[in-house]
This record gives C-alpha cells, sequence and structure tokens, in this order.
C-alpha cells in the first residue's frame, strides 16, 4: 500500500514541478495564464491525496481508539502497550483503571496504555476447523 501511495505522490510531484518549467518553444515574452492555474489544481490535489491517505485514516483510527477506551469495563480482557495480558478489575474516573494480572495481583494503568489491537485479536472468537 505504501509503495502505491508513494508512486502517487512522486507522479504528482513530477507533474506539479513540469507546469513550472517555461513552454519549449515559442516568444518568451508571453506567459501561459493556465500554467499557474494548472499548479494551483495540482497543488490542490496534492493536498486532497495526503488527505485522503494519510490524515483521514489516522483521524478515523484516533476516533476508534477514543471509542475503544470509552467502553471499557470490569471484566473485560485487556493487553498493554507493554504486552501485559490481565482483567479490568475497577475502572477509575481519573483515566485510570486497576487491572488484576494474575489472582490477587493488582497493576494500576492508564487507560491510554492499553493496546486496541492485541486486546481485539486476544477477545477474537475461535473459528472452528471446517474439514
Amino acid at each position: 500500500m505504501k509503495s502505491t501511495i508513494s508512486y502517487i505522490t512522486t507522479g504528482l510531484v513530477l507533474l506539479v514541478f513540469s507546469g513550472c518549467m517555461p513552454p519549449s518553444g515559442g516568444d518568451s515574452k508571453q506567459s501561459g495564464g493556465m500554467g499557474g492555474s494548472i499548479q494551483f489544481i495540482f497543488l490542490g490535489l496534492m493536498i486532497l491525496v495526503f488527505w485522503m491517505f494519510f490524515i483521514r485514516p489516522q483521524a478515523k483510527r484516533a476516533k476508534n481508539q477514543k471509542l475503544f477506551i470509552e467502553n471499557l469495563g470490569k471484566g473485560d480482557k485487556i493487553v498493554t502497550i507493554a504486552g501485559i495480558h490481565g482483567t479490568i478489575n475497577k475502572v477509575n474516573e481519573d483515566g485510570t483503571l486497576n487491572m488484576e494480572v494474575s489472582p490477587g495481583s493488582y497493576l494500576k494503568i492508564e487507560k491510554s496504555a492499553i493496546s486496541m489491537d492485541w486486546t481485539a485479536a486476544l477477545n477474537k472468537p475461535l473459528v472452528a476447523d471446517k474439514k
């Protein structure tokens, strides 16, 4: 995916810079009125591509992470970004939670230290083999 994005970005950059070159042949005193507007169009297209492939997905992921953190409750099995597995024992009001790592052993961690991807993989239902 990243190679496709880099090819698209490189192509757009080359198109923008090719518009900066003076036209070959002809009278150099005549300025192309379309050259400046084409550059603005390509600049707008570049901004659109960056927004579509970089900014929008990152904002969507941040929104999903925030929703995931808000929906955590007692008894949920979680994995921290450090790889610690446990079960939520208590959700505190100050943005922390108590996690039971083993029976009778508790850790107080920040909600932001929970890995959404690893927790989802841990809680993913097992699929039976179809043979």
